[in-house]
């Protein structure tokens, strides 16, 4: 059975049996109470220090073996044969045939027909002239008993601005039909060479009138894509032959016609 009097050197208890009825914060208590600390953080210290010693000469050894063999390399001269003889009776490799050149296609879609907006036409105002002769006050004016009646002019004749149809019974056709005149666009629009350069594709939308003669007048962009696209479509469509007159109750009429035209590579 242990003894933790005073005589026991193992005694925890002798630190406070001492310091005893004084002040415990003094530097002395601490010290002792932390004695068993510091002799195993001594101990720890030391035996590191005693392994490292004993282990230096082993790895200085393990990095000079290392240079050593590092060092014992030499340079390897290589030399290159030369090459074996060219066979002349052997045949050349075949010629491989370069790529196909990139196809220029130009769909036509077929042509939409779009109603334009009526357009009110204002009455111009009368002019300084016309107001002079003209009375305004407020009293009835009798009119001249010796007057001449003068006929009603047809208000059908004259300057009148033609009426342009989007829709007519009898549409306008191209000679041949719709067939031919796939066939004449695709004979006669030239692919640009910047559109192709440039990889430029798409649809270009083209709108003109067929007069009451069949041919074609006042064509413009709507729509366009650049690269000489809208260029070209419009010189092909400006050179179009005349087309059948559309009627409408019998009489020709101007109709309004949008024509898309699309421009693709393959």
């Amino acid at each position: 059975m242990i003894n933790l009097n005073w005589e026991n050197c193992i005694n925890e208890n002798r630190n406070e049996i001492v310091f005893e009825k004084r002040n415990k914060e003094f530097g002395a208590f601490p010290l002792r109470n932390g004695y068993k600390r510091t002799l195993t953080i001594a101990f720890i210290v030391s035996a590191a220090s005693l392994i490292l010693l004993v282990c230096i000469p082993l790895i200085s050894s393990f990095f000079r073996d290392a240079s050593d063999k590092l060092a014992s390399f030499s340079d390897t001269e290589i030399t290159l044969m030369q090459p074996p003889p060219i066979d002349e009776s052997e045949p050349p490799p075949p010629v491989v045939p370069p790529p196909p050149p990139v196809q220029q296609t130009i769909k036509f879609t077929p042509p939409v027909i779009v109603k334009d907006e009526e357009v009110p036409v204002d009455e111009p105002p009368p002019t300084m002239d016309e107001l002079k002769d003209v009375s305004a006050g407020l009293t009835t004016q009798e009119g001249d008993p010796n007057a001449i009646d003068l006929p009603i002019e047809d208000p059908g004749q004259g300057d009148a601005v033609p009426e342009i149809f989007t829709i007519v019974e009898e549409m306008p056709m191209f000679p041949g039909g719709e067939e031919a005149l796939v066939k004449y666009l695709s004979n006669n629009i030239k692919y640009p060479a910047r559109a192709r350069e440039n990889n430029i594709t798409g649809t270009v939308f083209v709108t003109f009138k067929v007069g009451k003669d069949g041919k074609v007048t006042e064509s413009q962009i709507l729509r366009g894509i650049g690269g000489g696209c809208d260029e070209e479509a419009l010189r092909v469509i400006k050179s179009m032959p005349s087309w059948r007159a559309g009627r409408q109750r019998g009489e020709p009429v101007i109709v309004q016609y949008n024509l898309p035209i699309k421009f693709s590579l393959k």
